[in-house]
């Protein structure tokens, strides 16, 4: 439905002030229906209204040349007592749907000036004095020209954004360039950079994403090397490179001539207690040095930089407002950061960040298109085509990115922006595959190849992984969750850079003696992930068995004492990252949680893993197997446990289920397994549903207290509007009125009132609804009236409706129609809260207004439903911190 209001406006020469568009004080807001013909609806709001009679006027379409419609429209009279009618008869009567014009710099009511509105007004050519008067229907709130007011449409810090009014702004932009299209050559042009312009910014921002991404892989990799030597031969070459520029064929335990340990580099040998303390010792300086730089980046220079950041981009893309949070220091901060923390040996990832970063870049890029920079809505469809970008590079997973943007981070996701989200993610994708920072054939992290397909029977021990790994996910959230509660109202979070010196140092002295903890994440996810076979040397892989011939089958065989004493220290590993990652999410370096949650999974899944494959080994013709591991090759493959294993705990850490499966087979290459991957991962929802309702994210947004309205949750109670709107029924609600205060008092209840907006009302005393107007607005609209309007003081009155005819010489009225939103969302105090929040979710509502037989009554904000949701669930209302 539009809603839309009669207007009247006398056009003045250039040389005299602005004359805004008014509206009658005895109108109130009318309705039109969804059809052509559809009356609106207006009520007097004072005995002295004038009569208003209906008429017909045909829409001319020059722009698009549609075939001509109809519109009603209320229309004075020819006989008015202004003498303001004008008739109506002939084509030169025809309503027209073009730019609604600037008053001050116009000659003629048929010259389009504004870029911002269309309004409906009428041509009169019958003389050139009639040209002067002209009436306007202005649609959707949409009001005037506000450009020559710097800042209005625009949002403070911490400041929920209006989807509706940002939309219906973009249309109107969108509809004026078509409509200049055929003018000329230029306007053609421009046309097709705006039709093209999103295109072009998720290509720079897919760009970007790849190549940041490479140098975080690149940069991440050299330095956690450095960590155990460095390459004589090149410094900042890292292991793997040093040891490709060697001749030899042979390494051992990965070290090569040319790699000397930090040791060797002080003149020791590789072995022996000495050479152990050395190599222990660095390890720890180089992880304390690399913390100890990441958390004083973070603190002097981009505060916003630490954490994971993806539940402050699903915020974000909800429609809130955090100034800085995608700014470029930011963004330079985060990257340098995120290498120093991820070489210090800290139990996190890169992966959570890399959204974050994306996510920076498309804030950045986007402010080079106007239409996305300027447009708070719009530039959210960058935002979440960014997020794919930085799951693509994150993983190499380009299509689980798109559909981890769609399930888990935006809130608003039209198709238009599915298309540019899998184009983003495809360059990034292609960009990070060009740069090849893995040094392999292959564009995924932990490529597998398993050449046996999983049994029926497996199907158990694969819902048993999904079981383990929800509780496990559980117990990190709950626990995690305590731990950043308990620092952040504590003094521990006065101190955050002591704390991730704490943190590191514990981490190191406790993860060097064990080979598992000590190598790098990424590495003990692959270890675990791979098959073993004649090259792997690693005790996971110490079985009874003779090779003779690389190509052939690997036969099952008993489990060697290598093997035991791997299983012990992979349990003694995921215990240990277990704690350390409850203690490591959340300090103030940035930190993922996608790499510490798929090793703690990959663990636990090949411990499971061996165990079955021992019981095949052991009962190979129990019913169980059904006679799949008689023959003598292997049936069973721990390393597709650690595939599972892995799937299920991210699920249950993040609840995510549709990406995360796609996510899992990109990330290894493993297309057959998606059954096994889809039953663990809906196994871990279930029972992390069940344990505790929230993800980590989520419950980190609630921690924070950031005004997110999850559209997943569904509202179970039976309140109404009127239970929770404000002000209740015996206070008083804070309004001003369409022609009868002064700017004086206009700024009195600013400076009394802290409300983010107010209704306008045709007076007190009626209190029907006219309109809504922001406080940011009015504060804007006052100053830039007071510094080039000559004669506005403290008593002139503001008037957001008016007759059109300001009395002669100064002007002792301040006009403000044009920021008056005239459609703002109503319901009826008995309007079912349920469908309340409903449309906050839906139609991302900044505020909806509370009326009853068309008097206004109260009003109703996000930040109310949000207390309300929570009062309902027996939680703390005043949780929700920000305005």
């Amino acid at each position: 439905m539009t809603s839309f209001m009669i207007v009247s406006t006398k056009v003045k020469n250039r040389a005299e002030d602005k004359a805004a568009p008014f509206v009658h004080p005895g109108m109130s807001l009318g309705t039109m229906g969804g059809g052509t013909g559809g009356a609106p609806m207006c009520s007097a709001g004072d005995s002295e209204a004038p009569t208003f009679i209906m008429e017909r006027f045909p829409l001319k379409s020059s722009a698009n040349k549609m075939a001509a419609t109809y519109q009603s429209v209320y229309k004075k009279g020819a006989g008015s007592t202004n003498g303001r009618g004008v008739a109506s008869t002939g084509e030169e009567d025809m309503v027209d749907i073009t730019p609604g014009l600037q008053q001050a710099a116009v000659t003629s009511p048929t010259t389009p000036t504004n870029h911002g509105t269309f309004q409906l007004y009428e041509h009169s050519g019958r003389n050139s004095n009639a040209r002067s008067n002209w009436d306007a229907v202005i649609f959707s709130g949409m009001q005037g020209d506000t450009d020559d007011i710097p800042g209005i449409g625009q949002y403070d810090d911490f400041h929920t954004i209006d989807w509706q009014r940002d939309i219906a702004r973009d249309r109107m932009r969108h509809r004026y360039i078509v409509k200049k299209r055929q003018d000329s050559l230029w306007d053609l042009i421009k046309g097709a950079h705006d039709a093209w312009s999103g295109w072009v910014c998720v290509l720079l921002v897919g760009v970007c994403t790849g190549v940041v991404a490479g140098v975080i892989d690149i940069g991440a990799s050299w330095m956690t090397d450095l960590k155990f030597g460095i390459c004589s031969q090149a410094f900042w070459f890292n292991r793997e490179q040093c040891c490709w520029s060697s001749d030899e064929t042979t390494f051992d335990q990965g070290n090569c001539s040319q790699w000397l340990t930090w040791p060797q580099v002080f003149g020791e040998s590789r072995e022996g207690a000495g050479a152990y303390i050395i190599s222990y010792l660095f390890y720890i300086v180089w992880a304390l040095t690399f913390a100890a730089l990441s958390a004083s980046l973070v603190r002097m220079f981009a505060p916003y930089a630490c954490g994971s950041g993806i539940p402050e981009i699903k915020t974000i893309l909800s429609g809130f407002i955090i100034r800085g949070y995608l700014g470029k220091w930011t963004l330079i901060i985060k990257v340098v950061g995120l290498i120093l923390s991820v070489s210090s040996g800290l139990s996190l990832g890169k992966e959570g960040p890399m959204v974050h970063i994306a996510s920076c870049l498309g804030n950045i890029l986007s402010y080079l298109f106007p239409k996305y920079g300027r447009n708070e809505a719009k530039k959210r469809e960058i935002l979440s085509a960014a997020a794919a970008a930085g799951v693509s590079v994150a993983f190499g997973a380009p299509i689980g990115g798109v559909l981890f943007s769609l399930e888990e981070v935006s809130y608003y996701f039209p198709l238009k922006t599915l298309w540019r989200s899998f184009f983003c993610a495809l360059i990034a994708a292609f960009i990070l595959r060009s740069i090849n920072p893995f040094g392999n054939e292959h564009s995924v992290l932990f490529f597998v190849e398993y050449n046996k397909p999983w049994i029926f029977f497996e199907l158990i021990p694969f819902v048993g992984l999904g079981i383990i790994g929800g509780c496990i996910a559980t117990i990190f959230i709950k626990a995690n969750i305590y731990w950043c509660r308990y620092r952040k109202y504590s003094k521990l979070g006065q101190y955050p850079v002591t704390e991730v010196l704490v943190v590191t140092l514990v981490t190191a002295i406790i993860a060097y003696p064990n080979p598992y903890t000590r190598m790098n994440t990424s590495q003990l996810i692959y270890l675990l992930f791979n098959q073993c076979g004649i090259s792997n040397s690693d005790p996971l892989c110490d079985y009874n068995r003779n090779f003779t011939d690389v190509n052939s089958a690997i036969e099952k065989a008993a489990a060697g004492p290598g093997v035991y004493h791997a299983i012990w220290l992979l349990f003694l590993a995921l215990v240990l990252k277990l704690v350390m990652t409850v203690f490591t999410f959340g300090i103030k370096v940035p930190c993922g949680l996608f790499i510490p949650s798929l090793a703690l999974g990959a663990i636990a899944g090949r411990i499971v893993g061996i165990g079955v494959e021992q019981l095949a080994y052991k009962y190979p013709k129990i019913w169980l197997f059904s006679g799949e591991c008689s023959t003598g090759d292997d049936c069973i493959t721990p390393g597709l446990y650690a595939m599972v294993g892995a799937a299920a705990v991210l699920g249950g850490v993040t609840r995510m289920t549709v990406s995360l499966v796609v996510i899992m087979f990109e990330l290894t290459g493993g297309v057959r397994y998606i059954v096994p991957l889809m039953a663990a991962a809906m196994a871990s929802k279930w029972v992390g549903d069940a344990l505790g309702r929230q993800g980590i994210y989520d419950a980190h947004i609630a921690l924070n207290g950031y005004p997110f309205l999850d559209s997943k949750d569904e509202f179970q109670h039976t309140s109404l509007a009127a239970d929770v709107m404000q002000p209740k029924r015996n206070e008083t609600l804070a309004v001003i009125t369409q022609d009868s205060m002064t700017v004086d008092d206009v700024e009195t209840l600013l400076k009394e009132t802290e409300h983010n907006g107010y209704p306008v009302v045709v007076s007190k005393e009626s209190q029907y609804l006219v309109g809504f107007v922001l406080r940011r607005d009015l504060n804007l609209a006052i100053a830039n009236a007071r510094r080039t309007i000559e004669g506005i003081t403290g008593q002139s009155v503001v008037i957001f409706a008016g007759n059109g005819n300001p009395p002669p010489g100064p002007p002792t009225y301040l006009p403000l129609n044009r920021i008056l939103d005239m459609a703002p969302i109503t319901v009826t105090d008995q309007t079912p809260m349920e469908t309340v929040v409903d449309m906050f979710r839906k139609l991302g509502l900044r505020q909806t207004l509370v009326t009853h037989n068309g008097r206004l009554l109260g009003v109703i904000t996000k930040k109310d439903v949000l207390r309300h949701v929570k009062q309902m669930d027996n939680e703390d209302p005043n949780s929700v911190l920000f305005n």
